[in-house]
């Protein structure tokens, strides 16, 4: 047994001198951890800054984005290249920028690599973006081929298909799709019921919203709550929007006028 001596006195502090005790272990019994690794690790592809390599090929197929073999080339001399973090978030930053034809370029190329699996994350943010841009029958094909890959859609695949319809005025179908999603025993969640609630109220579908509003109670624990901020956001929109409409229907009530007025003093002129 082995003994050391700290004195605090020599620090500043009065304090008696503590006595330590080291125990002779076996070194097969210590073991030593380090704090960052206490846990799961995070996905390689959630990484928050792009690696040179990432940039360069997003750079790369933007420039070459008017050209098929220039694209042809970027793809065989960069993209192929890449590692399975920088593609991935290759493909996440294409989908930032919204630029929707090299984004669904690189997600067949991702799911055409050798370490590829059936990733629901994926195909969910390829139908988010498909659903900005109003491409309703890509998001069905999406679909289809989620399936074709084993995958089955949840509660989000199923938030994303609903808003697309609704940006397209389709709202039976997004009706269907909301049906669907119940009848596969996934539970809406609050994005899903506020995405179905708001869009059914803008279409003057206000029965249908009221279904929904009573269905609310079935998922959550307190859906007075709920619905109180689904309206408070709802009404807040809507009273910054139309003050805005009236300074812009006031502005130009005012421009007309003066015009009409000009007119008229140049007609009184003329005739004299």
């Amino acid at each position: 047994m082995g003994t050391f001596k700290i004195e605090l006195s020599k620090l500043g502090f009065q304090q008696k001198p503590q006595v330590f005790t080291l125990l002779h272990t076996p070194l097969t019994l210590i073991r030593i951890s380090c704090g960052l690794r206490n846990g799961p690790r995070k996905p390689m592809w959630r990484s928050r800054v792009l690696s040179t390599e990432a940039i360069q090929a997003v750079h790369s197929l933007k420039l070459a984005h008017n050209s098929s073999s220039k694209l042809e080339q970027v793809f065989s001399s960069k993209i192929a290249r890449l590692l399975k973090a920088d593609l991935l978030d290759a493909l996440a930053e294409l989908q930032r920028q919204n630029e929707l034809d090299l984004a669904l370029k690189v997600f067949n190329a991702v799911r055409k690599e050798v370490w590829y699996l059936p990733d629901l994350s994926l195909f969910n943010n390829m139908i988010m973006l498909l659903g900005k841009h109003k491409k309703i029958e890509m998001i069905e094909q999406v679909l289809v081929e989620l399936k074709n890959e084993g995958l089955e859609p949840d509660a989000r695949t199923y938030t994303e298909v609903i808003g697309a319809y609704f940006k397209v005025e389709m709202v039976k179908k997004a009706m269907e799709t909301y049906q669907v999603m119940k009848a596969s025993g996934l539970v809406p969640d609050k994005l899903t019921l506020t995405i179905l609630i708001r869009n059914l109220e803008n279409a003057g579908e206000g029965a249908l919203a009221q279904t929904v509003r009573k269905e609310c109670p079935e998922y959550f624990d307190y859906p007075r709550k709920f619905l109180e901020e689904v309206e408070k956001t709802y009404v807040s929109i809507f009273s910054s929007f139309f003050p805005f409409c009236s300074w812009i229907i006031c502005i130009t009530t005012l421009i007309v006028k003066t015009k009409f007025d000009n007119f008229g003093i140049f007609m009184n002129f003329e005739f004299r």
